[in-house]
């Protein structure tokens, strides 16, 4: 009498399952099929009734999104679940899950079938989005295929009362993956492989999505040396809870989000100890719980109580995912999987901030999700060229790639141009309107764009950077126009500059750049984004300063320079120039450091300096402040701590006091960029906005950095196909 037709999670999440045993219980006739992505249920009932039990009776990883109910024919048969058929590709894929405690319990019983088995998976947790290549959800669509189930997963899949049920990925010991140590032949791998870490070896462990480089804490130095990762912070996996709150204080919020089922890696206050030397000059370190079966059975083996368990990958490239690919990583001892990761997929991170928490990198446990967008286009946006994501629009929803990284090199361009073909075939985009790209004319990103473009005899849309990220923010709020602050490192300006402190007025018709920070010269381009000195000498040579970093030839190149570079108006090159000048940091070994070692600083730090940016027609004199800023110290001399705290949070006052006033009188004003992660400045901006009665809108869903451009691509490139976006 009833056909149901439901959106939204609903693949590999137990959702039919969930829909027969109810119905059986209801003594319902009738059927349940998955449809592409949606489900399809026939019923001999009261659809109303039948729709308010499902919600109450839901699996954990589902969410329904919208019902649709028409009139069908009443069923006469015993309600069954039938094959799947193709159709019209519009709800979201679940993403990978952490082990659910039910699979936790039974790993842990030593007379439960599948004890120590490292794969052991239900309906309501484990790896999906890693092993899927195509819809509907089904077995011979993932990896899993590889393995053909025995009889006694076979009986479980069956099962109806079984928590297995039409569980895609099930397997056991008897016919599921399994682990080897390469090179290696001994009885227990795993136990082995701990037994190595806790000697002191550098391993490497092909996971769900990618593989880890792991080591115990006192082996970081030697991790560091051996992986050209002199300063980078490395994330830590630790045993459970307890161990968290042991090297980390932990938040009620932070610790909601460790125990997730997306298990992301959370950016928490340092407790200092062992776990230091991880994050070296800042004060947070990023752990994260165990997520799979292996990881369980790894703190179940070690002395140790902590791993340092961070990307496996040659230093350009992306994260090894095939044997061939593990084997060059520079490690010790290999724990490998024999089964085959179909889409590769890093650890997500998060910052806990107030209530919520920013996106540093949106990947595993969240990927795919979609989000809202304010037109129904279909287009495809390939992000920028650090940090990248691509993403593609369908049917006035956006859907991001898992993170892709620096694309700088061969290898992670091709894996952004397949990451995006992956999610063009799951939700059966065959051809999109257009191509969306940034406006830099030498990203890489921009060079995937355009072999697509060709490929599919498309156009392709400009988007500039700093845009791309003010709409980003004010398509996730639903807004349709929005005073922004969009600040970061690097981005190519519509006047050929290189931007990055900006205020931009958004709406729905496009942007107008209303202001920014004065443009100081960047003295070899990328050489001075490594190099924040160049920066400080720049802005002392403008103020007729002396400087301690260069003599000889070198000054006199940099002086010839001046007048013949590119100007910049980024708040990440001003933070950074902050950062040296007060002896922090004077070199970039990761993308943002300077700026974040300043970070701690500025946390500790009180407004205790006079400090005043001028702001005439839009723009804010960033070269007044650092002319304050030498009337109390010289770059390079030595300070004390305490003052280092109190110049750099004075600093930052005036010069966010000098956005909000070319921003002008609103009601909200968003935050946006790289630059919207150090928590330091939002407390500013809010308390200025607090001030005068106004609102500070930040990023709920999509990264706040560079993450997130290809999401703000999409609304940018939807207001006009044609191209014209401001």
């Amino acid at each position: 009498m009833a056909r149901i037709i439901i959106r939204g999670v609903v693949q590999g999440v137990g959702f039919r399952p969930a829909v027969y045993r109810l119905a059986r219980e209801m003594g319902l006739c009738g059927h349940v099929k998955n449809t592409g992505s949606n489900v399809e249920i026939h019923i001999d009932g009261d659809a109303e009734v039948f729709i308010s039990a499902l919600v109450r009776a839901l699996p954990p990883l589902a969410r329904i999104d919208g019902v649709m109910v028409s009139d069908s024919p009443a069923p006469n048969t015993e309600f069954e679940i039938i094959p799947s058929s193709t159709g019209q590709r519009s709800s979201p894929l679940p993403p990978d899950a952490a082990m659910c405690d039910d699979c936790l319990e039974e790993l842990s019983d030593k007379t439960d079938h599948r004890h120590d088995f490292p794969f052991i998976n239900c309906t309501n947790c484990g790896a999906r989005f890693s092993v899927i290549y195509d819809l509907p959800y089904d077995r011979p669509k993932t990896s899993m295929d590889d393995f053909p189930v025995c009889e006694r997963c076979a009986g479980e899949y069956d099962d109806p009362l079984d928590r297995r049920f039409h569980a895609q990925t099930i397997s056991c010991p008897d016919c599921g993956p399994r682990f080897r140590l390469e090179g290696l032949s001994v009885p227990d791998p795993i136990s082995e492989f701990a037994k190595q870490l806790d000697s002191g070896i550098i391993g490497a462990i092909k996971s769900w999505g990618g593989t880890h480089v792991v080591c115990i804490p006192s082996q970081v130095e030697h991790l560091r040396d051996r992986f050209n990762r002199s300063q980078k912070p490395l994330a830590v996996m630790v045993k459970d809870i307890e161990a968290a709150k042991k090297h980390a204080h932990l938040s009620g919020h932070g610790e909601e989000l460790l125990v997730s089922s997306a298990r992301p890696i959370v950016l928490l206050d340092k407790k200092g100890g062992e776990l230091d030397a991880t994050a070296p000059g800042l004060d947070k370190v990023g752990l994260y719980l165990p997520y799979n079966g292996l990881h369980h059975m790894l703190f179940g083996r070690l002395e140790h109580d902590a791993l340092i368990m961070t990307s496996g990958n040659i230093p350009g490239e992306p994260m090894a995912v095939t044997d061939e690919e593990i084997m060059k990583l520079a490690a010790d001892i290999f724990l490998i999987h024999d089964r085959r990761i179909i889409n590769r997929t890093d650890d997500s991170v998060v910052l806990p901030c107030s209530d919520g928490h920013y996106f540093l990198r949106k990947s595993r446990g969240y990927v795919p999700e979609e989000v809202p967008i304010p037109h129904g286009k279909t287009l495809v946006a390939v992000g920028g060229d650090m940090n990248c994501t691509g993403a593609v629009s369908i049917n006035g929803k956006a859907i991001l790639t898992q993170h892709i990284g620096d694309i700088n090199r061969y290898e992670t361009a091709g894996f952004l141009e397949s990451a995006v073909k992956h999610l063009m075939a799951l939700y059966g985009v065959e051809r999109p309107e257009a191509i969306v790209t940034d406006m830099h004319p030498r990203y890489s990103s921009r060079g995937v764009g355009k072999r697509l473009a060709e490929e599919f005899g498309i156009r392709t849309i400009e988007v500039q950077h700093h845009a791309a990220h003010a709409y980003a923010l004010m398509a996730e709020h639903d807004l349709d126009h929005l005073m922004v602050l969009s600040c970061d490192g690097t981005g190519y300006g519509a006047d050929g500059m290189i931007w990055g402190g900006e205020v931009l007025d958004v709406s729905r018709r496009g942007y107008e750049r209303v202001g920014h920070l004065e443009y100081v010269p960047l003295l070899g381009g990328d050489k001075a984004v490594e190099d924040p000195r160049r920066v400080v000498f720049a802005i002392a040579s403008l103020l007729g300063l002396d400087q301690p970093y260069f003599t000889g030839a070198e000054l006199k190149i940099l002086d010839s320079m001046m007048d013949k570079s590119v100007g910049t108006s980024s708040t990440g090159r001003v933070l950074d120039a902050l950062s040296c000048w007060l002896g922090v940091c004077e070199r970039m070994t990761y993308d943002g450091e300077p700026a974040m070692k300043l970070e701690p600083y500025m946390k500790r730090g009180k407004v205790t300096y006079d400090f005043g940016a001028p702001v005439n027609s839009g723009m804010v004199g960033t070269l007044e402040l650092f002319r304050q800023l030498a009337e109390i110290t010289k770059p390079g001399d030595e300070l004390r701590q305490g003052d280092i705290a109190d110049i750099s949070r004075s600093f930052a006052d005036a010069l966010f006091q000098g956005l909000v006033d070319a921003a002008g009188p609103t009601e909200s004003l968003g935050f946006t960029g790289g630059v919207s992660y150090n928590l330091v400045i939002n407390d500013i901006l809010q308390q200025k906005l607090d001030a005068v009665g106004a609102k500070l809108i930040t990023h709920v869903r999509v990264p706040n950095g560079d993450g997130g451009i290809s999401y703000g691509q999409l609304v940018g490139g939807g207001l006009d196909v044609s191209g014209n976006t401001g």
